[in-house]
Formats: C-alpha cells, sequence, structure tokens
C-alpha cells in the first residue's frame, strides 16, 4: 500500500502534466511549419468520388487561437491551483476546505431550525413531527448504511429499536455513543479457558443463560470455567454497559447464535467500532439524531395495546 502513496506519484503525475503540455506546443508549432507535398494548384494529389480533391491550406486562425488559449489557460490553472506534484498552488485551494467551507454555511443556514429544538426534552423532540422527519433523513444518511433503514441492525450491527443496549439507552448515552464512538472489544479468550472442550463446556453454559439449546452435562461442566469471562459479563452473565459486554442471559446475538458462533467468539475474539460523528455533525444535529434514536425503542403503545 505504501507504493501509493510515495513521492513517485506525485512526480509521475506532475511530469506527465507537463509533458502533455508541452507536447501540445509542440504539435502547434509542428503543424505550422511543416509543408506537404503539393501541386501547382496547392493540392495534394489525393481524389475522392471523382472529384474531391484535397488540398493544403493552413489551420483557420480561430482554431490556432483556441489552441493557444487551452494552453496558456492549463498553464496558469497550474500556477493557481494543486496539479504538478506537491505544488498547492497560489490560491492554496484544496478539495476538503471547500467542502468544509460549504458544510459551515449550510450549518450556519439551519442552526436557526436545530436551535428550535436543543432547549426541548428528548421525549418532546421524539414526539414532535419537523423534528423526526429531520431525525430519519439524518439517520438514513449516516447510520442507516450499517443499521438498516428500519434501524434493526443485522449481523455484528446492534438492532436500535429494541430495549436491548451494550452502553445504555438514554438519550444522554445515546448522545455520547455519537459524539465519541464506540469501540467494543472481546479479547481471545481460549488461552484463559483451558482446552478445546473447555471453550465448548463454556460455549453450551452461555447458551444456557438464555434458555436457549444446549447440552446440560456440557453446560454444568462449563460453569466453573465461566469464571475467566464474568469480569467483563458478570457471574450471572447479566453483562456490564460500562463495559459495553453484552448480556448473555436475553438470547439477542449480535454476531451469530449456536455452538459454533460462541465457541469462534471465544477463540478469536471480536473488535467492533461504531465510528464517532462530533466532527461530521453538529450539537443540534446530534440531539435531534439522538432523540430520533431514543424514540425507536421508547414508542409509545398504541390504543389497541
Amino acid at each position: 500500500m505504501s507504493d501509493f502513496i510515495s513521492n513517485f506519484w506525485h512526480l509521475y503525475v506532475a511530469g506527465l502534466t507537463l509533458v502533455s503540455i508541452l507536447a501540445c506546443l509542440i504539435l502547434l508549432w509542428f503543424s505550422g511549419k511543416a509543408k506537404a507535398m503539393t501541386a501547382h494548384d496547392n493540392t495534394t494529389g489525393h481524389v475522392w468520388d471523382g472529384d474531391l480533391r484535397e488540398m493544403n491550406n493552413p489551420l483557420p486562425r480561430w482554431w490556432v487561437g483556441l489552441f493557444i488559449i487551452t494552453i496558456v489557460f492549463a498553464l496558469v490553472y497550474l500556477a493557481m491551483y494543486p496539479g504538478v506534484g506537491h505544488w498547492a498552488g497560489q490560491f492554496g485551494w484544496t478539495s476538503a476546505s471547500q467542502y468544509s467551507a460549504e458544510m459551515a454555511k449550510a450549518d450556519a443556514e439551519v442552526a436557526a431550525l436545530y436551535a428550535k429544538f436543543t432547549g426541548m426534552k428528548p421525549e418532546d423532540v421524539s414526539k414532535d413531527p419537523q423534528a423526526m422527519a429531520i431525525g430519519d433523513r439524518l439517520f438514513m444518511n449516516n447510520c442507516a448504511q450499517c443499521h438498516g433503514s428500519d434501524a434493526r441492525g443485522s449481523k455484528g450491527f446492534p438492532n436500535l429499536a429494541d430495549s436491548d443496549w451494550l452502553y445504555g439507552g438514554s438519550h444522554e448515552k445515546i448522545q455520547e455513543t455519537l459524539k465519541q464512538g464506540r469501540n467494543g472489544n472481546m479479547p481471545p479468550m481460549a488461552a484463559a479457558v483451558g482446552a478445546p472442550e473447555d471453550v465448548r463446556n463454556v460455549a453450551h453454559y452461555v447458551l444456557s443463560l438464555s434458555g436457549s439449546p444446549h447440552d446440560s452435562l456440557r453446560a454444568s461442566l462449563g460453569k466453573s470455567k465461566f469464571g475467566v469471562c464474568a469480569a467483563c459479563h458478570g457471574m450471572d452473565g447479566k453483562g456490564n454497559q460500562a463495559l459495553g459486554a453484552p448480556n448473555l442471559t436475553d438470547d439477542i446475538w449480535l454476531h451469530g447464535w449456536g455452538e459454533n458462533a460462541i465457541v469462534n467468539m471465544i477463540n478469536n475474539g471480536k473488535v467492533n467500532l461504531m465510528p464517532a460523528q462530533a466532527g461530521k455533525l453538529t450539537e443540534g444535529q446530534i440531539h435531534v439524531l439522538a432523540a430520533y434514536v431514543w424514540g425507536l425503542s421508547n414508542k409509545a403503545p398504541s390504543a389497541g395495546q
């Protein structure tokens, strides 16, 4: 991968660009100096359709003028903007700075709208149709890629529409997750558990905690070995939201269910990353988005329930 970020590519692109401009200049000069062999009537001797003769006339002045203007424009552009290796250009323009300026302008234009919701309680924001329409758009643009358009997630990506939360489901905790991101880390524990059979026994004990189908004999043997897991998940297996350790008793499986899935988790561990959104979303946007996500798992029951 380092080959693609070495100085060679800067020099390659700069050289290719300058050689191309130079080649255009040479082509223009050559076309104006070169003389073709012609007859006394200024024709080249090529005839089509019986009487259509090719003549040797100079290039039209307007065409030559446009060609020169194009070359001058290319040189001025390369002086003003990045395009020749590490040269940043006189204007110091970058796509990142333009994006930041445009986003700052857009944020300033909608700041008044988000200010309307900033002082509202999360419960009130989650009931406001306008706020929820905005939250839905924010979710679709920033969260749906992982959690799905219905927020129910998939394997490896938490369901945000239920009441099961790794780090807590309060509005404050959701805001904290959005701002800072999360880095869940389940280390490989096979060496601490013991032999492969011990790992299988622990897997069956974990299955027994949620009432899932399991081998009761293996589960009884694995209970004592579960102690190495209790540091994060607790002796009762109910997890620890301060660490993001899942509750193993609720029959909700983020990375797959069954003996093989649990054995694989114990043997290899797992790292999950939720990227921080603080640098991407404003405080007002995070407030509305957090209220939207909070509302997904705190919907008021319908009249028929």
